[in-house]
């Protein structure tokens, strides 16, 4: 009988065995191959929907740059979304984007575009993105001057700070502080000694010109520059014109009072009180101009009876602009509302400027950019003689071509000193500012930028570009 080994098939079992392995571990390798390749396949076609969201928003910035207001994409029957079929070089279609546009508040010019990018090979992968372009006004900085400005003791500023001829930040305790850029339009000014165009004398002070800039960061602490270009204040009363056209035809506009000005006092309830001024409050006993001060007045509505006449309560105009071919007081509150108030007379004439006088709170509801108020005056803005001691001004206030200022008062009890001016928003003065003199003014004047009037100024606030430019971006799917 022929004897059968016991080992006999075992070499035949572990050939099976190994042999399951093997096939197991190549059909793995072969599944994560293909997942490899398809999740590479699906990254190329994810970076190709984005970069078509990009050339979405990027394309809707050049239909911008040639048609700024608009916002149809050129279709005025359609608010959207707009489809675009995407070439590649060769001319082959490779995608499409969709935008959605939003077009800005009144008077901003803060534009949201979403742009959804996809590819035609696969019609799951979709990359979104979604953009701000706006342009920025003259409102980009916290204080703007055509003038020579300083800054001294105790001086805490916030916000862009700009001027044409030069700044100096005088040495003080406390030291005066620029928590923002501060520029200059030229490279040196002149004063009573030659100076940068931005200067300071805080102790290391600077060298005169042309010697080396010295890094300041203990003053300036987001740097300083000089030269830059300069702000065209002249370009201003063009924008006062059509402020003026557009108030006419669509907003709210009153001609000469036949008194001495118009008040205006704003309400929460998107109305105003419009009055006519018949007279102004004298000057009290022993109140004088001993300054010689130009302009110079009380600069505040009358108190007796019939110095004012009610000429009625009216709904904030559509358009949010209001302009006055008078001296205007403006008082009041806002909530929810955007509005630019101008004071003008045409044609220009230096004899007629008019001027725009705050003596009572002038204030917001909301400090997210949804309120704002913008004063233009095509001579000077002033805060008058019978003032609140404790005085809030919210808004982007212009003096085209005269100052922002309060008048030498001293002597003009008991409306000589007031306590604390307290402003949010911007100012741009043509002339020098002043509301304080030592001897009479306000004491403390704590002022906070309002970012939100870079890009959303009140409606057609003077513009320092006619170029969108992208405020942020984000991706959101």
């Amino acid at each position: 009988m022929k004897r059968i080994s016991p080992c006999s098939g075992s070499i035949l079992i572990q050939a099976i065995v190994f042999g399951s392995i093997a096939v197991l571990i190549i059909g793995a390798l072969i599944s994560w191959a293909g997942v490899n390749i398809k999740a590479s396949r699906i990254a190329i076609y994810r970076e190709q929907a984005l970069q078509i969201a990009e050339a979405g928003t990027d394309y809707y910035r050049w239909h911008l740059a040639h048609a700024p207001t608009d916002y149809q994409d050129g279709v005025a029957t359609s608010t959207g979304p707009y489809v675009h079929i995407f070439y590649d070089k060769d001319g082959v279609v490779i995608g499409s984007f969709t935008l959605t546009i939003t077009p800005p508040l009144v008077g901003s010019t803060l534009v949201t575009v979403e742009s959804d990018g996809r590819v035609v090979v696969d019609s799951t992968v979709v990359r979104k993105i979604k953009v701000q372009l706006g342009i920025p006004s003259i409102a980009k900085y916290a204080f703007v001057t055509n003038s020579i400005v300083y800054y001294g003791s105790g001086d805490e500023v916030f916000g862009p700070i700009h001027s044409n001829v030069g700044v100096g930040f005088w040495s003080g305790s406390p030291q005066p502080i620029a928590h923002n850029i501060v520029t200059s339009a030229t490279a040196t000014f002149n004063d009573s000694s030659n100076h940068f165009g931005v200067y300071t004398s805080v102790s290391p002070a600077d060298p005169t010109p042309p010697g080396v800039v010295p890094n300041r960061p203990d003053v300036f602490q987001s740097g300083r520059q000089f030269p830059v270009p300069a702000v065209d204040f002249t370009g201003i009363t063009a924008d006062l014109s059509s402020i003026k056209s557009q108030a006419q035809s669509a907003g709210f506009y009153r001609s000469s009072s036949g008194g001495n000005g118009y008040k205006v006092v704003l309400k929460t309830n998107n109305t105003f009180d419009l009055y006519k001024v018949n007279s102004l409050l004298p000057t009290p006993k022993g109140c004088s101009n001993t300054d010689k001060q130009s302009g110079w007045g009380t600069w505040s509505v009358g108190t007796t009876n019939g110095a004012t006449t009610l000429l009625g309560n009216f709904i904030f105009p559509a358009n949010g602009l209001m302009f006055f071919e008078d001296h205007i007081w403006v008082e009041g509150q806002i909530n929810h509302s955007r509005l630019t108030i101008a004071a003008g007379a045409f044609p220009t004439n230096p004899a007629t400027y008019k001027n725009i006088t705050v003596n009572n709170n002038l204030a917001y509801t909301n400090f997210d950019g949804t309120d704002s108020i913008g004063l233009i005056a095509q001579g000077n803005f002033f805060v008058g003689m019978a003032s609140a001691d404790n005085l809030t001004i919210d808004g982007a206030i212009v003096a085209q071509n005269g100052q922002t200022i309060r008048y030498y008062y001293s002597g003009c009890s008991p409306w000589d000193f007031r306590n604390s001016l307290i402003t949010y928003g911007m100012f741009a003065s043509n002339g020098q500012g002043y509301f304080y003199y030592g001897s009479s003014g306000y004491v403390h004047q704590p002022a906070s930028y309002d970012a939100n009037l870079l890009y959303g100024p009140p409606p057609n606030f003077p513009l320092t570009s006619n170029q969108y430019q992208t405020v942020s971006w984000q991706e959101v799917q």
